[in-house]
């Protein structure tokens, strides 16, 4: 295997680690990326662009037909990244708090009138973000068409009831996450979340980092390549060998747990350059894995000596924990801040002060600011994992060990 890039002395364990993801664990094109203090430590990539070899010319990024070929992944390769993209959209709310536009105990219905209906009054932003809101399903998915258009999720939304007290328990918001927080952010700023998100936050870090990848950028022959599509309703394999409560719950066509993931039916061909335009905040990211470690880096302290996106304040209130405990959707014990998940045994990260967010099949984001790391790891090998990946754990466990050796 030709592992490209470098890592910075001492942190030669990550790259024996990457080298064995694909040895041993079956990945087939990846990067991983660690910032540390704001400076970029670890900064590898391997493997092909695409999953299934198809190559990167205009018939392959259609996702309809052959390209020309297997390509090696590139420095500045990008996938989508799943529900990592929900750590983004988060600090899209907290830094609309921070300039003071955004009250995190508001109801949401101040923002956004019509979201009241159905009972739904009582919704407060910080419940959106906590996964607290009791919206983690539609009694009517929306088509693979209709989610494209971010203003339909959230006409679903405003019609849907809660399906517990908002505020008294958590389970995760797979999907409806996404049209939580874009409508709520369009009616904040006028505008939509992902170009929001490009003149905020990618634009001054310099991360290739999207919510809605411009033309531009889809445009650009080999940009984003082609990935693995899970085994259809695959996420009850949150481990090897998952508890068998977890997989019940998939398996039950009316629990929470498989509506949630069901709340778009049939879910949208992930390599087709219309679901990459669309702005889903919940799913559709698109980002390098130096896009997503720098985003985290910034969030914790200055990048490159120079922009920072959190303050203190901010930073201590996004990884306060507002959830713990069993989640009502992913049947598991999990923990929340507000939008990130936080260090714990499904989501572990380097320790406790660590936030971030897992995507479903193995990209993961975080941040720890006691050590000063964060870390980002995109794949094209989609697996069944929603929290845990191993071959994301096999990264941070390197990154641990290197730590430890400093």
């Amino acid at each position: 295997m030709d592992v490209n890039g470098t890592v910075a002395e001492g942190f030669e364990p990550v790259r024996t680690a990457f080298v064995r993801n694909f040895e041993v664990l079956g990945d087939r094109g990846a990067a991983v990326a660690v910032y540390r203090d704001g400076h970029k430590v670890v900064d590898l990539w391997a493997g092909t662009k695409d999953i299934d070899g198809a190559g990167t010319g205009s018939g392959a990024q259609s996702g309809t037909q052959p390209g020309t070929g297997p390509e090696p992944w590139e420095r500045g390769t990008a996938q989508i990244v799943r529900s990592a993209t929900k750590g983004v959209a988060a600090a899209v709310l907290l830094l609309l708090h921070q300039r003071g536009q955004v009250d995190l105990d508001a109801p949401v219905g101040e923002y956004w009138p019509e979201f009241k209906a159905a009972g739904k009054e009582r919704v407060l932003v910080r419940h959106v973000l906590s996964h607290r809101a009791g919206l983690p399903v539609l009694d009517r998915p929306l088509t693979a068409e209709e989610s494209l258009d971010p203003l339909r999720g959230a006409e679903a939304v405003v019609r849907q009831a809660p399906v517990w007290e908002p505020g008294t328990e958590h389970g995760y918001h797979a999907l409806t996450y996404g049209w939580l927080t874009g409508e709520l952010v369009r009616r904040v700023t006028g505008a939509g979340i992902g170009d929001w998100i490009a003149g905020e936050i990618a634009g001054p870090l310099g991360a290739d980092l999207w919510v809605g990848l411009p033309a531009r950028e889809a445009g650009r022959a080999g940009r984003v390549g082609r990935i693995e599509t899970p085994e259809a309703d695959g996420g009850g394999a949150l481990r090897a060998r998952p508890k068998r409560s977890v997989v019940a719950a998939y398996e039950d066509p009316d629990s929470l747990t498989r509506r949630a993931f069901a709340a778009i039916s049939p879910f949208p061909d992930q390599n087709d350059p219309a679901y990459r335009a669309a702005a889903l905040p919940a799913t559709n990211g698109v980002a390098t894995a130096d896009g997503l470690a720098r985003f985290y880096a910034a969030l914790i302290g200055e990048v490159d000596g120079g922009a920072r996106l959190f303050t203190p304040e901010t930073l201590a209130a996004a990884r306060a924990e507002e959830s713990a405990g069993p989640d009502r959707v992913l049947v598991i014990t999990t923990r929340f801040g507000l939008g990130y998940m936080l260090h714990g045994s499904a989501s572990p990260f380097l320790g406790t002060g660590s936030f971030g967010h897992p995507g479903r099949g193995g990209s993961l984001g975080f941040a720890d600011p006691g050590s000063g790391i964060a870390f980002g790891y995109v794949t094209n090998g989609f697996r069944k994992t929603v929290t845990a990946d191993p071959r994301a754990q096999a990264l941070v466990r390197a990154v641990r060990t290197a730590l430890s050796s400093s």
